[in-house]
């Protein structure tokens, strides 16, 4: 019996899992992919604080994992099918079935973040990973001397963005309205990037190409004139979706799937935290995601102590 069970080892779930050893909590972490999660497909952050120019995505989650380790706690790399909850036991605990077997825990905080969601245009699924993807920093260097188009307008595009210049011969970044998203320094070297142009007011209706991607197709918004732009690469960055299937039925989500809790990262199942980019909420950051963990393992830590 576990004193807490954290699903998902990302920024948030790490440092949930960090402040709840320091509690002394016997903690479990359960991970299906990589420790650091989605944050890993981007190769820098430049705004976590303490860094000035920025830190190695990779080197700051390998650090934050160390800390992890170093208070005790455990992680597992399975994914989680199912959580339920036990009956005619008081205080309430929880059975995590995973791939591999089941584990048992008196509080839950989950923290699986979300996956880049598709822009389903069409041809997007047919050319996927044969010239369309959703991470620069893992396909951007079979893009050398190409024509490659971005779709988005946050931080994550415009980052992406830039990093693809290192390796494309041209960016052309594709926004449905005039205003980027992004923040004002990321805009502002985009717009000085040589290799950065932008198409804004405008959609990707289609990806074209036989075998891989050749062109898309683009209308205007404010024209109604829809254009073919050849391209050899379409990298798309329109928003995430929670990863919280496993959860319908089991807690409150919103109509995407985000799950909904108060200001202490308490769901609607007693005995159930969530934090990251998991939960309903304005801002997804790696930064706010960590304090939104240190909240759970407080708010967890509290629970433990008012049902021993």
């Amino acid at each position: 019996m576990y004193d807490l069970i954290i699903i998902g080892a990302g920024p948030a779930g790490l440092t949930a899992a960090l402040y709840a050893g320091r509690y002394r909590l016997k903690t479990l972490i359960l991970e299906k992919l990589a420790v650091g999660g989605q944050i890993l497909l981007t190769p820098g952050i430049e705004n976590f604080p303490g860094f000035p120019g920025g830190i190695a995505t990779d080197q700051l989650i390998e650090q934050m994992k160390n800390q992890v380790l170093d208070v005790g706690v455990k992680i597992d790399s399975e994914e989680v099918l199912k959580i339920e909850e036990t009956t005619g036991i008081k205080p309430s605990s929880f059975i995590v079935t995973t791939k591999d077997g089941s584990y048992m825990a008196k509080s839950i905080i989950v923290a699986v973040g979300a996956q880049t969601k598709r822009l389903g245009a069409e041809g997007e699924d047919r050319l996927a990973g044969r010239g369309v993807s959703y991470c620069g920093t893992c396909d951007g260097p079979l893009f050398k001397n190409k024509d490659i188009v971005v779709v988005g307008a946050g931080d994550r595009a415009i980052e992406d963005a830039l990093f693809l210049t290192s390796h494309a011969r041209k960016v052309t970044i594709i926004h449905r309205r005039q205003e980027l998203r992004a923040s004002r320094i990321l805009q502002e070297k985009a717009r000085g990037n040589k290799k950065i142009t932008f198409l804004l007011d405008s959609v990707l209706e289609a990806i074209l190409g036989k075998d891989r991607v050749e062109a898309v197709r683009v209308k205007n918004l404010k024209t109604q004139n829809i254009s073919e732009i050849p391209c050899q690469g379409v990298f798309v960055f329109v928003g995430i979706t929670p990863s919280t299937g496993f959860l319908k039925g089991v807690l409150q989500l919103d109509e995407p799937g985000f799950i909904i809790t108060n200001e202490e990262m308490v769901t609607s199942r007693t005995g159930i935290f969530a934090c990251g980019d998991c939960r309903k909420k304005a801002l997804y950051q790696v930064v706010n995601a960590c304090g939104e963990g240190a909240v759970a393992s407080y708010s967890v830590n509290k629970y433990i102590l008012e049902t021993r």
